[in-house]
């Protein structure tokens, strides 16, 4: 049976665009330019490096190489350069040919050097002036993105989350460059503000329901979760096996972060607010879901009954998870998560990216749903979370 794609304009909810080398030396103010995130070669290895300070090897983001083959994810991600990745990569131009190709007509966008989150440059960078400049200039850069590609390409801005009230005026800022949405760490305590639980960030999120910008986290969106990454694997496990257990380990991750989320009062402070699962899969939302229910009713009954849902059903009121790999029993597992809460990703050019035949790859198993569920989840949910 085929994909029921008459008409429809298949939209993909998670890849990443390897920032180009001169994103930032090529807007920086005068006063900035030799501070701003360049590319230095340091030892051999081109490194990013930012106000003196190494942020991270300067790699091609990806593991699909300039012909179009899928590498070894370990080598593609810690050697490999921009003169190997796929042009697709780092190229808005040629990326959209790779759209073309797949039949994808949209793309949201997630960063790779700064952090999936942001999280990486609000670290290294001190300077609170510069820091902040640094983040305006990443996301104007993706606003030119957006506005060049025709809303094709939809990247998702950072937010300074060492402040929540330098968060609140640049979400209002990116919103006014009319970006979609915007993508927060999960752990903005790791850089000296409250938690996501403090009502601290109230205004962040009354401002990103108002302006109708989905909240997103990332996989991996934190300092705190990239160490995690790194104490999944057991010591003894070889190397391509340790980036499997990481990566595994990491989708299952944000089930912290949605448990969070659910149980911190600001769904029902915020009801119209939406939030993003990112790059987690969705087979894991019924458990952990059933798991709060059962939870709360036997260790929070008092908290339980000032929330005023259930927490499982806050989730099909305010939040998304994003959907690929999964195979098994998708038709009971998409109606226990939602189909109005799933939205199709391909995650071009990481390691698990469907490439590079993506609907090809997800026909089989789509095809045991009904044809209008196919249809929410490949493109009308996100159009209608993205105002597409």
């Amino acid at each position: 049976m085929a994909l029921a794609l008459d008409g429809l304009r298949v939209i993909d909810a998670d890849t990443h665009l390897t920032e180009a080398h001169d994103l930032w030396t090529s807007r920086a103010p005068a006063k900035y330019a030799d501070r701003v995130p360049r590319v230095q070669e340091i030892d051999g290895r081109p490194m990013w490096v930012v106000d003196g300070c190494e942020l991270g090897f300067a790699g091609g983001g990806g593991v699909i190489d300039r012909d179009g083959g899928k590498g070894r994810a370990l080598e593609a991600l810690f050697e490999w350069t921009q003169d190997r990745i796929h042009l697709g990569a780092f190229d808005p131009e040629a990326r959209l040919a790779v759209m073309d190709d797949s039949g994808i007509w949209a793309q949201v966008c997630f960063p790779n050097s700064i952090g999936l989150g942001g999280q990486g440059i609000s670290d290294v960078v001190k300077d609170p002036e510069l820091r902040l400049l640094c983040v305006q200039i990443y996301n104007d850069a993706m606003a030119e993105v957006q506005a060049d590609s025709g809303l094709r390409l939809l990247p998702m801005p950072v937010l300074p989350a060492w402040d929540p009230a330098a968060c609140v005026a640049e979400a209002t800022r990116v919103a006014a460059l009319d970006l979609r949405g915007v993508n927060m760490t999960s752990d903005p305590q790791d850089l000296g503000a409250p938690d996501l639980a403090s009502r601290a960030w109230d205004p962040l999120w009354e401002v990103c329901a108002d302006l109708r910008l989905p909240v997103h986290f990332h996989i991996g969106a934190s300092l705190t979760t990239m160490t995690y990454f790194g104490t999944y694997p057991w010591a003894s496990q070889d190397e391509d096996t340790k980036l499997a257990i990481g990566g595994t380990m990491l989708f299952i991750g944000n089930a912290r972060v949605v448990s969070n989320i659910i149980l911190s009062g600001m769904l029902d402070r915020h009801p119209t607010l939406k939030m993003v699962s990112v790059e987690s899969g969705v087979g894991w939302i019924p458990f952990i879901l059933e798991a709060l229910d059962y939870e709360m009713s036997e260790n929070a009954p008092q908290q339980l009954a000032q929330m005023s849902m259930l927490p499982s059903e806050y989730f099909r009121r305010n939040l998304y998870a994003t959907f690929w790999f999964e195979k098994t029993n998708v038709p009971a597992l998409i109606a226990s998560v939602g189909e109005d809460n799933v939205l199709f990703e391909t995650d071009f050019p990481h390691p698990t990216c469907l490439y590079p035949k993506p609907l090809d790859t997800v026909e089989e198993k789509m095809s045991t749903l009904a044809p209008s569920v196919q249809r929410k989840i490949l493109g009308e949910n996100a159009a209608k979370l993205y105002r597409l």
